[in-house]
């Protein structure tokens, strides 16, 4: 079946938070599921939309049933499993689908509220708004510790840290990328989410070059991922998705990798990113332990630094090109500095040993603004058939037609080539499944060709 049709809704149960396990089989009341994921998110949320028509569930001591809505009654964490079958391949390999799978005791999804009640006299609707349970375990406890050592060691520990309360398994540490340099801290009660998201933009991948900093923090489907920008931008395509204007036979091609519809949310802003400071900044730094100040200059074009292609990993394969300054100057707007940013160096802080800087930002803080700001140059919204293997962070090719008088079977080699999904939505109803996506990509070219 195409993977645009219905879904199969194999569960859907709400389990009341009152202790008294009783629950309610959601599945026949089901307008609509949404499900999130997004790489600058650290937990997956979801929205289910309910019509209920009532006498569903006996409230608590009596024997007349009532509504969903007053019988269980919802009144926020209540506890969701879920499991929802798409249809279609997961690939153009024709690979099976795995489906969303929240059914695991430790992957529950919890309600965190219920907004756009309606009640009728003969029905109710509203909608439940679902996060993970590492969300709600993220407002309840503190990082209060003192870490040291390997960022990636200090991530796992929090992981795992039972008095933190993720109590992420062993095994599934196997997704927190390793980072080399010690950073030490202490937690100073701030939530969990808040300090691993502040390591991320602290981290150097250990196993690539030095131009390479910046990682990011978040939740899929299968757990949280601690990666480097660049370790998700190298990975191999998941898919690769075709525009076209005339819906092909599927004995010639799978439909299920068409693009439904595209829209180009953003190319290029220059004054923003010459308002962050993108190209070149300014960075000020004070030394609390010898009371000195220091002035550096970060030019992202600087012609004394190793060649761009080898500092970074990019997506596309045109390198960046900036206008000049003025008609009558040499310069290039990544020569001069937009931005200025000013620090306290952090040493002697955390430790009285080293007088050390804790933190090199002197050689890595121009890498990350570079990188993470780059990453955002081009944004895009695409919809394609429902695809649940699809997860943010993956790289998907697309292959747009090049737009001609003439009447040629060409694809254009500056909008297509390589994606990353920054943000996804798997979107199922009734009659219809698709997934949306917020696509972003650094550099402009196709990489690699059609595959």
């Amino acid at each position: 079946m195409p993977a645009s049709e219905a879904s199969s809704f194999e569960e859907l149960t709400l389990e009341s938070n009152d202790g008294s396990k009783r629950t309610v089989d959601l599945r026949a009341g089901v307008v609509s599921v949404d499900y999130y994921e997004d790489i600058l998110s650290p937990t997956v949320t979801a929205k289910i939309r309910v019509i209920n028509t009532g006498h569903t569930i006996k409230a608590e001591g009596k024997e007349e049933k009532q509504s969903i809505y007053n019988g269980l009654p919802l009144r926020g964490g209540e506890r969701l499993t879920m499991k929802i079958l798409d249809q279609g391949k997961a690939n153009n390999n024709s690979k099976e689908k795995t489906g969303l799978d929240f059914t695991d005791p430790k992957k529950y999804l919890f309600v965190s509220s219920i907004t756009q009640v309606l009640q009728e006299t003969q029905r109710e609707s509203f909608l439940l708004n679902l996060v993970s349970r590492e969300a709600i375990t993220n407002e309840t406890t503190r990082v209060f510790k003192r870490y040291n050592g390997i960022i990636s060691e200090t991530v796992k520990k929090i992981l795992t840290d039972p008095l933190i309360g993720f109590n992420v398994d062993e095994s599934e540490l196997d997704k927190v990328e390793s980072t080399k340099g010690s950073y030490d801290f202490v937690g100073n009660l701030r939530k969990p989410f808040s300090t691993l998201i502040s390591l991320a933009s602290k981290s150097i991948p250990d196993k690539s070059g030095d131009a390479t900093a910046g990682f990011v923090f978040f939740q899929t489907q299968d757990g949280f991922q601690f990666s480097s920008v660049d370790s998700l931008i190298k990975k191999p395509p998941k898919a690769t998705y075709r525009y076209t204007d005339v819906n092909k036979s599927s004995i010639t091609r799978n439909n299920d990798f068409n693009i439904l519809k595209y829209n180009i949310d953003k190319n290029q802003n220059l004054v923003e990113n010459l308002r962050m400071g993108t190209y070149s900044f300014t960075r000020l730094t004070f030394n609390p332990l010898n009371f000195q100040f220091k002035q550096e200059v970060y030019n992202y074009g600087d012609k004394n630094s190793p060649k761009k292609n080898d500092r970074m990993n990019n997506l596309g394969t045109k390198e960046l090109q900036l206008p000049k300054i003025s008609d009558d100057s040499k310069l290039t707007l990544d020569q001069l500095p937009t931005r200025v940013v000013s620090q306290i160096v952090d040493v002697g802080a955390s430790t009285t040993v080293s007088k050390d800087d804790n933190y090199p930002a002197d050689k890595y803080q121009g890498q990350n603004v570079v990188r993470y700001n780059l990453l955002m140059t081009q944004s895009m919204s695409m919809t394609v058939p429902c695809n649940t293997d699809l997860k943010a962070g993956d790289i998907i090719n697309c292959l747009f037609p090049k737009i001609s008088g003439e009447d040629k079977n060409e694809y254009d080699s500056e909008e297509s080539g390589k994606y990353m999904i920054k943000e996804l939505c798997h979107h199922f109803e009734a009659k219809r499944s698709f997934t949306s996506m917020t696509l972003v990509r650094d550099t402009y070219g196709l990489h690699g060709g059609e595959s």
